[in-house]
């Protein structure tokens, strides 16, 4: 029996797109070295403008849409999902503002297709992009190295959007921050050891501003936020052990430093602040722990259910054309 043919959707979440839509639709390949068939998906946003008349225009082959605005993280799983039923063995995902050059999606499909990755992120050359400020600079690579840290990914552009993912990969991803995937999804990806590739990608001028980041501040405390909150998803454990450490460790320190002093100190000055701060924080880590406890089994319960969606997913899917 022959196998069905491999498929590789390009997806592209879209909101109010359609003066960019077009450009960045001509620079997607028709063909990709490794797939039998390529196909284009673009998901609205709830747009207010013609992108849908638009992506039909040019040719899209899937069109689904938000009846409202969700936000992007909800717009890259509709597109997910969608491929999925269309078939699709890989999935890349693109900006529609045309940031990312169409012709690096053989790069970025390269892994999969050699079975080396389950996701491939594309690694913008951040130091020679002209719009991009010192500061934000400064920032990508500093969040870049936070998110490797939290995730154990090698990853080297943690806010890149110009991804691959192989079909199990993307069974299996969640997205629980509606402000963005790209941060929570490498976290989730080393919390179930999936294959996380980086490859080198080329970038177009800038046709709009960035509508993600409003300001550096912003984006700074808004990806902390999803990192942290990742981590305590997907790795409650030790998220909260870590948490307990530090009153633990001052607490023992204090404690220590009091027994020192009351076996060679002078009776008179027993340093009973520091036997009273050291038991309170020594208290504050235990209960910390006993958190850490319960949210692992909170989320090892998750897992169970999760891992019965995935399996239900790949069952309704079995049947999908591709």
């Amino acid at each position: 029996m022959n196998s069905p043919p491999s498929k590789l959707v390009i997806q592209i979440p879209c909101l109010d797109e359609e003066d960019t839509l077009p450009m960045t639709i001509a620079d997607l390949p028709r063909e990709v070295p490794g797939f039998d068939v390529v196909e284009w998906l673009v998901i609205d946003d709830g747009s207010t403008d013609r992108t849908v008349q638009v992506a039909r225009e040019c040719g899209v082959h899937h069109v689904v849409s938000h009846g409202r605005n969700r936000g992007l993280a909800a717009a890259f799983l509709t597109g997910l999902d969608a491929a999925l039923k269309a078939g699709a063995t890989a999935i890349v995902n693109t900006d529609a503002d045309n940031q990312y050059q169409g012709s690096c999606i053989a790069d970025l499909t390269a892994p999969l297709v050699a079975g080396q990755a389950d996701i491939v992120v594309g690694e913008r050359p951040i130091g020679s992009i002209e719009e991009f400020s010192f500061v934000k600079k400064l920032l990508q690579r500093l969040g870049t190295w936070v998110v490797r840290r939290f995730s154990g990914t090698p990853v080297r552009d943690a806010a890149s959007g110009f991804r691959a993912f192989g079909r199990e990969a993307a069974l299996r991803l969640r997205v629980h921050n509606r402000y963005t995937y790209t941060m929570e999804t490498l976290i989730q990806a080393g919390a179930e050891n999936l294959r996380v590739v980086s490859v080198p990608i080329k970038v177009n001028p800038e046709t709009r501003p960035s509508r993600l980041v409003k300001s550096s501040l912003s984006y700074v405390m808004r990806s902390m936020k999803t990192i942290v909150r990742s981590y305590a998803i997907y790795r409650p454990f030790r998220f909260f052990t870590i948490l307990a450490a530090v009153p633990g460790i001052l607490g023992v320190a204090l404690l220590g430093r009091w027994c020192y002093y009351f076996l060679t100190d002078d009776v008179y000055h027993p340093r009973l602040p520091n036997l009273m701060a050291g038991v309170v924080l020594i208290v504050i880590a235990g209960q910390v722990m006993v958190i850490a406890f319960m949210a692992d089994v909170v989320a090892a319960n998750r897992r169970m259910i999760e891992d019965e969606a995935y399996a239900r997913r790949r069952r309704d899917l079995a049947d999908a054309p591709g």
